[in-house]
């Protein structure tokens, strides 16, 4: 016997079947993403692009150092402060890889689309006010870092045409970090590919006059960077755009939560606070070497720190990954496998940072002479490198365990004891054996090696106390 169905029963029957494959459909999806989601394929494309952005910036000071040691110096400078003001948009970007991450663990993709876009709107306010206040305010503040003469005007040269432009650095990081978090990280990776090529071409128009084209200098090379990040921040909309299939919404901010905002501000303003004091500290001990030092070590210790920029850069990698793996686990409430990722991780990068370090402290003389051949920046500079092979091991405590705290929410504990070394051992011992006791920059760095095993230690005993984990288990 047939039995004949009413026709809403057929369309009921045929939309409850519809709504069971497309809950399947999601399930696939979100299983297949956590398969993907793994240390390799997350680490390795960030190291990749870390590397790329590091090649860059020291492919600059290569091909200014051609030109002349006294725009290296510059360049240098204005790169101090403009790291120091990209912090007040970094706090945004940490603050969106973890909120996102544990929307994205939770499986709640709605709130991580929410916080996409309410990052996106914040950053570009405060990118755009901070490129104005460099543009206005760009000789009183190499005035205050006792800057003068050629060095202050290529230095200002510099800020204007790169300072001016950070609101387009904010937008991108910003990008790149709701593509990592959902685990696109290749994307970022192509993109700095395609920009290191375009500002290295850009860079050799300006500096080296083919085809008979004028001499730009400093000024030339900043206005190559910007144009390359331009061409790069399109590029990354474009594949945000294809890459997030549901849209973020970046319109309709202002109707969303206010909490998204007190979230990201709550996460993010103690990372800032901990990067604004690190940097402000850089501040004063590069006062101490312009104003006690002079020119000279103001220039060796920037081919130092390009140098062990790339010594960095596996924990800098490892750190970003294992960020977004904890706040997964933390999203799901798989709290011992966040604890057992951070440890795992650390053992991985302390060891990296040691095999690095030691790498190129063989290869420190042919290195830096690709840069200069002052006998004496080379000499001095190569000191610092054998110096990294203590200092780089205690760094990587810090880039690691204070990554995986803020990703479970421990913010409070990193923020106070950097403040407390930074300022107490950093500067402090930076002076009274850099100036005081005129050790120089071996001074500097003994500073910097003290700080760094001091936090790392700290950082390591708070992780193993699990403080945050209880904290975690209470919440509702």
């Amino acid at each position: 016997m047939k039995i004949k169905y009413k026709q809403p029963e057929l369309a009921a029957a045929g939309n409850a079947k519809g709504l069971q494959a497309d809950v399947r459909a999601d399930q696939r999806e979100q299983a297949g993403n956590k398969e993907k989601i793994t240390m390799a394929a997350l680490a390795v494309p960030i190291f990749v692009e870390l590397l790329l952005a590091m090649l860059m910036g020291n492919v600059d000071t290569l091909m200014l150092s051609q030109y002349s040691d006294q725009a290296v110096a510059a360049v240098g400078i204005a790169n101090q402060v403009i790291f120091l003001l990209i912090v007040m948009f970094g706090f945004i970007v940490t603050g969106t890889t973890v909120l996102m991450s544990q929307a994205l663990g939770a499986g709640n993709r709605q709130r991580a689309h929410e916080i996409a876009a309410v990052s996106l709107a914040a950053n570009l306010v405060i990118g755009a006010a901070l490129s104005g206040l460099v543009f206005l305010f760009r000789e009183e503040i190499l005035a205050l870092m006792n800057v003068t003469g050629e060095v202050a005007a290529d230095a200002g040269s510099y800020l204007v045409f790169v300072g001016s432009f950070m609101f387009i650095q904010a937008v991108m990081v910003t990008i790149s970090a709701i593509l990592r978090s959902h685990g696109f990280t290749k994307d970022a990776m192509y993109v700095n590919i395609a920009m290191n090529m375009i500002g290295i071409a850009l860079n050799y128009l300006v500096l080296f006059a083919p085809f008979g084209l004028p001499v730009y200098g400093v000024a030339g090379v900043a206005v190559a960077t910007t144009v390359s990040r331009v061409l790069g921040l399109a590029a990354l909309v474009v594949l945000l755009k294809k890459r997030i299939r549901e849209p973020i919404g970046f319109t309709k901010v202002l109707g969303m939560p206010k909490s998204h905002l007190k979230e990201l501000l709550r996460i993010g303003m103690p990372a800032a606070g901990e990067q604004i004091s690190y940097n402000m500290s850089q501040f004063v001990v590069i006062f101490f070497i312009t104003t006690y030092m002079g020119t000279l070590f103001v220039t060796t210790r920037i081919y130092a720190f390009n140098l062990m920029s790339f010594i960095m850069l596996g924990s800098m990698a490892l750190a970003q990954a294992t960020q977004i793996l904890i706040a997964r686990h933390v999203g799901a409430k798989e709290y011992d496998d966040a604890y057992k990722r951070c440890m795992d991780s650390l053992k991985l990068a302390i060891v990296t940072a040691l095999v690095t370090a030691v790498g190129f402290s063989f290869v420190a003389d042919p290195l830096l002479s690709v840069f200069t051949d002052d006998e004496t920046i080379i000499r001095n500079a190569k000191i610092l490198i054998y110096l990294a092979i203590i200092l780089e091991p205690g760094r990587a405590f810090n880039i690691m365990i204070i990554t995986s705290l803020r990703a479970v929410g421990d913010l409070k504990f990193p923020l106070i004891m950097g403040i407390i070394s930074m300022w107490g051992i950093g500067v402090t011992v930076s002076y009274l054996l850099g100036v005081h006791f005129a050790w120089g920059l071996v001074g500097i760095w003994i500073a910097y090696i003290l700080d760094e095993w001091f936090r790392g230690i700290a950082m390591l005993i708070r992780w193993r106390g699990r403080a945050w984990m209880y904290a975690l288990q209470d919440r509702p």
